[in-house]
This record gives C-alpha cells, sequence and structure tokens, in this order.
C-alpha cells in the first residue's frame, strides 16, 4: 500500500502526546489563508512511499517515541484524503504497540457509504484526533478556507457519538479568529462533544509566509502579527467555558 507523503518529522514535540514520528501527507481541499504547509495542497502529488519504508524508517525511533509515551501522528495536508494507506500504516503500528494519532480539519468528511465505511474501519486503530477547528462562523469560515464547515461540525459529531478522543486545536489568528461572540459560540460548540480530552489554543505565526511566496502565491495575512499572551488566555477562556477537562490529557 502506497501513500503520497510530503515530509517527515522523526522527533515532533507538538502533534499529540510525548515524542511523535510525524508523518505529513500531500494533499488538502482547504485553502486556509494561514496555512504553514501550502506546499501541501496538491492532491496526487509528493512522495510515493509503501508502509513498509514507512515502518522501517519508523522503527529507528521507537527507542525514544515509546520512553516518552509518544507514537505516530499523521498530519499534512489532509491524512483522511489517503484513508485506505493509514489503515494499513496503522494496523502494523498497531502490531507494535504504537499509539497513532491523527491531525485533521475534517475537511473532507462525508456521508458517503464507502467513506464512512472506510473511517470507521480506520478508527478501530486509531488511538486520538487532532481537530483542526478553524472557525465556528460558516460565512467566516468559507472566507478564510475556501470551504464551508457544516460538514466539519458533522465529522465532531460523528467523532463524540463514536467515542474517538480527540484534543481540539484552534488556531487564534487576530481579527479573523478572535472574535468574541465567535469565541463563545465555538466554546459552546465543544461543551455539547462528549470526546473532548484537550483544547489547545495555536497562536497565529508567520513561518509559513515564505513558502507561498515560493509558491509564486500572494500571504493574505501578511499584515497581521501574532495575538498577545493575553489575547491567547482570553481565547482559551472562552473555548473551555463549558467544557469538562477529564482526568487526563
Amino acid at each position: 500500500m502506497n501513500g503520497n507523503i510530503h515530509s517527515i518529522e522523526s522527533l515532533g514535540t507538538v502533534d499529540g502526546p510525548g515524542i511523535r514520528y510525524v508523518l505529513f501527507t500531500q494533499g488538502c481541499l482547504l485553502r486556509c489563508q494561514f496555512c504553514h504547509n501550502a506546499d501541501t495542497w496538491e492532491i496526487g502529488t509528493g512522495k510515493v512511499m509503501t508502509v513498509s519504508e514507512i515502518m522501517n524508517d519508523l522503527e529507528s525511533y521507537l527507542p525514544f517515541i515509546q520512553a516518552s509515551g509518544g507514537g505516530i501522528t499523521v498530519s499534512g495536508g489532509e491524512p483522511l484524503l489517503q484513508i485506505p494507506f493509514l489503515i494499513e500504516l496503522f494496523k502494523e503500528c498497531k502490531k507494535l504497540g504504537i499509539h497513532t494519532t491523527i491531525d485533521s480539519s475534517g475537511g473532507c468528511f462525508s456521508h458517503s457509504h464507502l467513506f464512512i465505511e472506510q473511517l470507521v474501519e480506520l478508527l478501530q486503530y486509531t488511538d486520538l484526533i487532532l481537530l483542526d477547528l478553524k472557525h465556528i462562523n460558516r460565512k467566516k469560515h468559507i472566507q478564510l478556507t475556501g470551504m464551508a464547515n457544516d460538514h466539519i461540525l458533522e465529522f465532531a459529531r460523528f467523532l463524540s457519538d463514536h467515542n474517538v478522543p480527540i484534543w481540539v486545536r484552534h488556531v487564534l489568528v487576530p481579527t479573523v479568529t478572535d472574535n468574541p461572540d465567535d469565541l463563545r459560540e465555538l466554546g459552546e460548540f465543544i461543551g455539547t462533544l462528549e470526546n473532548v480530552q484537550k483544547i489547545e489554543i495555536l497562536p497565529y505565526h508567520k513561518l509559513g509566509v515564505y513558502k507561498w511566496e515560493a509558491l509564486g502565491y500572494e500571504y493574505p495575512l501578511k499584515d497581521i502579527d501574532p495575538p498577545t499572551e493575553d489575547q491567547v488566555r482570553f481565547a482559551q477562556k472562552m473555548l473551555t467555558a463549558h467544557w469538562e477537562s477529564p482526568n487526563h490529557t
């Protein structure tokens, strides 16, 4: 089984618990204005790698990863565009007792029979989903990502209904995703989910601007500065207002 891979970070520390082997897949349907991996957008490109190749590489890092309580995180791009590949990869990981995580925006979620059938199988081998909720307001979500968020919120509910543990992540962009009313509404939505283990505010940064320029794209948020610590704390307070933290994170 082959996957279209953009890159690999062998010892990541910010994409799930512990030290992670982070696999960035190629291809995404969203066009987020703050994306720092715009070079992962194009579908069907990247380096073609087999599950065996990835597992052979991953196993060399296992002593560090497992000692830290870490595992593998598949990010992107959008990993769920390659579900059959993920199923085979995670099956092999589970044979070695490796913790498995998917970092997803839910942008390709569909109620089609085939997608749901494959997703349900994948979730049998998935320990955690890092769910990126970009914006709760539908119109603002379209402006920010080029896509409505109805199916993304349905994906969040689907994961809750199937009791799949998630960490909710929200990129805080001043003047774009930090409106108090929007944050309150997002916090209320998060409060309806029964599977949230952690809520993370990811402060907006400009580390991906050079990629946009290299690709010949005009970066739309070039005049926006990262949020202050106070803005981050306020957003964290709003998003956790209706959430009951579990005993573990």
